[in-house]
C-alpha cells in the first residue's frame, strides 16, 4: 500500500460543527410546505445529498421555492449557529506540518461553503475547495474527489476521503481512495461503520494516529 500524502475533508459535520444550523434550516422548510410531517429522526437521514435531491423525493414539493426557503434561513442564521469541533485545527496544523496536501470536498454551494470555512478560521488550509458549483455528479460519485485530487497534483491511492455521510465513503471507495467516518455524525457512528470505512474516527486527532504522525 502506497503512503497517503493527501487528505480530503467533507465540511459539514466533519470540521465544522453545522448541525444545529441544517436542522433548524430543515425544521423551518418543512414545517412551512409540510407542517407536522416530519421528525428530527427523518431530517438526519437527508443529510448528506444536495438539497435538490432531497425535496425531490417529496410529495408535490415546489423544489426551488423549498430552496430558496431553505437558504435564506441558513444564512440569516450561520454565524449565529455554526461552532468549531474539538481537534479540527491541531489536526490541520500537524497535517501541514508534516506535507500533507488537503482540500475540501462538500456538496454545498461554494458561496455557503467559504462562509464557514472563513468563520471558522479555515481558509489559511484550504486553497483547493470543491463545492456543488463546480462539479456535474456530486458525491458518492467520484467526480469531486478527482477533481479536488487533480487540482493537488495528487493519486486515489495516496489519498484518504474524511467524512460524516455514507455519501463520503462511498465516494472514497467509488474514487479509489481510503475512507474515514467520523463517530460524531448526527447518524450515528453504527450507520457509518455498515458502509465499511477504513477507518472510524473517534475525534479528529484520530486522523493522525491512523496516519502515524506525532502529536
Amino acid at each position: 500500500m502506497k503512503p497517503i500524502n493527501t487528505v480530503l475533508f467533507d465540511l459539514d459535520g466533519t470540521l465544522i460543527n453545522t448541525i444545529d444550523l441544517i436542522v433548524q434550516s430543515f425544521e423551518h422548510t418543512l414545517d412551512t410546505y409540510y407542517p407536522g410531517q416530519y421528525t428530527r429522526k427523518d431530517i438526519a437521514m437527508f443529510i448528506g445529498p444536495p438539497l435538490s435531491e432531497t425535496f425531490e423525493a417529496m410529495e408535490n414539493a415546489d423544489v426551488e421555492q423549498m430552496i430558496e426557503t431553505y437558504r435564506t434561513f441558513n444564512h440569516a442564521n450561520h454565524d449565529a449557529l455554526v461552532t468549531p469541533y474539538e481537534g479540527v485545527t491541531e489536526t490541520l496544523d500537524a497535517l501541514v506540518e508534516n506535507g500533507y496536501k488537503m482540500a475540501v470536498v462538500t456538496t454545498k454551494k461554494r458561496d455557503t461553503a467559504l462562509k464557514g470555512i472563513e468563520l471558522m478560521g479555515l481558509s489559511k488550509y484550504f486553497e483547493v475547495v470543491v463545492s456543488l458549483d463546480e462539479v456535474t455528479n456530486y458525491k458518492p460519485d467520484p467526480e469531486p474527489l478527482l477533481l479536488a485530487l487533480k487540482q493537488l497534483d495528487a493519486k486515489p491511492e495516496e489519498a484518504i476521503m474524511v467524512g460524516d455521510s455514507e455519501h463520503d465513503i462511498l465516494a472514497g471507495q467509488n474514487t479509489g481512495t481510503k475512507s474515514a467516518g467520523v463517530a460524531w455524525s448526527i447518524k450515528g457512528r453504527e450507520h457509518l461503520e455498515s458502509y465499511n470505512p477504513d477507518v472510524m474516527l473517534g475525534t479528529m486527532t484520530d486522523l493522525l494516529t491512523y496516519l502515524q504522525i506525532d502529536n
